[in-house]
């Protein structure tokens, strides 16, 4: 499966990042996290003194240009390296989750972006999971896959995982957070969060992340049968 690329699509909290990962491991393939590329670049505008809502653009495009974002990827995990340092737990607080929504809406930002992770996917091959791989980075791909749940589902998985990190932040919150990064992401114009008739589109409210998997598994290698 050389230089196989599976696109894993969705909101936040519908479990990509989980299923992606044993996806990968079963596959034998990196684990691409792409949002966290914007993570990392909402993280630099963030230390750099960017305020929300973002006023000039331009400001965080030259942000974009400027930093070097690396990802160090295996089938466990995606590091995240920004101009050297690694801040793979700094980019997932609370607020960056909110700079994220709003640097990945600029598309100046979102072509820097795509650019690299093309050239990384194109490498290597990869699990990348995110909201426009298989819609604006790897559109060919014929594996791909949207997860979806409910808000309140997603909005308590985010809150369980915020809560194991010791963040306080109440349900609510939480929830209210996601809805607006739900907002944001579908109504963005560049690249806008979607499912289109090309994807295999699947509910993970009230299943395991490991009936997750087995289904894009037999979906991939059905498809890579199919094709060969």
């Amino acid at each position: 499966m050389d230089r196989l690329i599976v696109a894993i699509d969705g909101p936040s909290g519908a479990g990509k990042s989980t299923v992606a990962r044993g996806v990968a491991r079963a596959l034998g393939l990196p684990y691409l996290d792409t949002g966290a590329m914007y993570r990392a670049v909402g993280l630099a505008a963030r230390r750099a003194g960017v305020p929300l809502p973002i006023r000039d653009p331009r400001d965080v495009e030259k942000l974009a240009r400027a930093r070097t974002i690396g990802l160090s990827a295996s089938p466990e995990e995606t590091v995240v390296i920004l101009d050297g340092e690694d801040v793979s737990r700094a980019i997932r607080e609370p607020e960056i989750s909110l700079y994220a929504s709003a640097v990945s809406a600029i598309p100046e930002v979102r072509r820097v972006l795509v650019a690299r992770q093309r050239e990384i996917g194109a490498s290597t091959g990869g699990v990348l999971e995110g909201r426009d791989i298989g819609t604006r980075v790897f559109p060919d791909t014929p594996y791909k896959f949207f997860l979806t749940a409910s808000e309140e589902e997603r909005a308590r998985r985010r809150y369980e995982e915020l809560r194991s990190r010791g963040s306080g932040d109440p349900f609510e919150k939480v929830l209210a957070e996601m809805r607006r990064r739900d907002r944001d992401d579908s109504s963005r114009p560049d690249s806008p969060l979607k499912c289109d008739e090309t994807y295999i589109r699947i509910d993970s409210g009230g299943i395991s992340a490991e009936q997750v998997i087995s289904r894009i598994l037999a979906e991939v290698r059905r498809r890579s049968t199919a094709g060969s």
